[in-house]
């Protein structure tokens, strides 16, 4: 007795998740979207008539975009030493550093509108990248 327990529980624990996982998925793709009485709507998993594809971002790009949004509202010193803290932490970004600080250097010519005042916050991070977008942004 116990080992027929033992075999309707081991089948049982193999059966009930693919029947409960299937039941739920076809639960699904009979769902109106639009009215309550559209009956020829359904959901379906194709591509094809997707409005818009998810678009996954490189780290880089991220980190980027976090970093000009905190130099527009703290300082250009601040997003150049969290530049420096990222490249150390993740050395993949490393190869992105000096395109990432000249970023930053142009954007923190356009939020002064002076060179002098942007090249006051230079750091030695990624070389004199910050420096060359600083005087790339000037002419």
């Amino acid at each position: 007795m116990n080992q027929a327990a033992r075999r309707i529980g081991r089948t049982l624990a193999l059966v009930l998740p693919v029947v409960l996982v299937l039941s739920g998925t076809l639960a699904v793709t009979r769902v109106p979207w639009a009215a309550p009485n559209a009956e020829s709507q359904v959901l379906t998993a194709s591509s094809d008539n997707a409005s818009t594809v998810a678009t996954v971002r490189a780290p880089h790009e991220v980190l980027r975009d976090r970093l000009l949004s905190e130099l527009q509202e703290k300082n250009p010193g601040v997003a150049l030493t969290h530049l420096q803290e990222a490249t150390n932490g993740r050395p993949s970004l490393a190869a992105h550093c000096a395109e990432i600080a000249r970023a930053l250097g142009r954007a923190a010519v356009a939020k002064y509108r002076s060179v002098k005042q942007a090249q006051s916050y230079a750091r030695p991070v990624c070389d004199v990248s910050y420096a060359t977008g600083v005087v790339g942004q000037s002419h």
